[in-house]
């Protein structure tokens, strides 16, 4: 007499088990820990190489300009907090792919099966992005609006710029730069959550080309056509990659 559970499927997937409140707040609790002991590690490589960074990286933009911009501390622990900013974000920077690893898989239990596989290189595209724009704010915008100030002024004047004003300055158009890289990663789970669309995207073009030419004009030092559009063109062509990468998330949507 045959067995009846010859016939039954040995090949299933495993049942997906709801966390509640409590396990997603223990989850975001680890994920935090993780992170935050990535950041340290990053630190700590970049407390060991300190003065090469500060010397080599951070202040090398101020230096290659003509003129030179000259750089003071104002405040008897200026320089010590200078040396801590740069270590910081340098471990921020150093350890990006960590976090946002962790990001990613604490996001990983509401994805489908399917989706899950794609985490890696979710990972890799994302912080692929922001190192992308952390490297075109440092190589291409901050030498050029450096430049801009240092030549800009009067023969009576001296600019004589705050060390911490000018960490500031570089964190700002840096990180910022480098959220900004992000919009393809944006667009991508925003179409593949069905919150927005590439037809949405293309109706309002116009409309994001005009904000973006605000933005390039609120970053740039100088107001001239040709400069705006030099640090504008980087955020269109970011827009239209947008928009294909929100077709082909549109699209596996509509397939699942």
């Amino acid at each position: 007499m045959a067995d009846p559970t010859e016939d039954v499927n040995t090949e299933y997937e495993p049942e997906e088990t709801e966390m509640s409140f409590l396990d997603h707040l223990e989850e975001l609790r680890w994920r935090i820990v993780k992170a935050v002991l990535g950041l340290l590690a990053g630190v700590i490589v970049c407390g060991i190489f300190s003065d090469w960074i500060v010397n080599q990286v951070v202040l090398r933009p101020s230096q290659i300009v003509n003129p030179p911009l000259k750089l003071i501390n104002t405040i008897p622990y200026g320089q010590i907090t200078f040396y801590m900013m740069v270590v910081i974000v340098g471990g921020l920077i150093l350890s990006s792919p960590w976090i946002i690893f962790q990001l990613w898989r604490f996001v990983e239990p509401g994805l489908k099966p399917k989706e899950r596989k794609y985490i890696s290189s979710i990972v890799v595209y994302t912080t692929l992005c922001f190192l992308l724009g952390v490297a075109f704010a440092y190589f291409v915008m901050l030498p050029y609006m450096l430049g801009f100030f240092a030549a800009f002024g009067t023969a009576g004047i001296t600019n004589m710029i705050s060390i911490d004003e000018y960490m500031s300055f570089v964190i700002q158009l840096v990180l910022l730069s480098g959220l900004i890289f992000e919009l393809p990663m944006v667009s991508y789970f925003l179409a593949r959550f069905g919150i927005m669309t590439p037809a949405f995207m293309r109706h309002y073009r116009r409309h994001a080309i005009v904000v973006i030419m605000i933005i390039a004009a609120i970053v740039t030092p100088t107001t001239d056509p040709v400069t705006m559009t030099i640090f504008a063109l980087p955020m269109l062509v970011l827009y239209e990659v947008s928009i294909w990468i929100a077709s082909v998330a549109k699209r596996k949507r509509d397939e699942a």
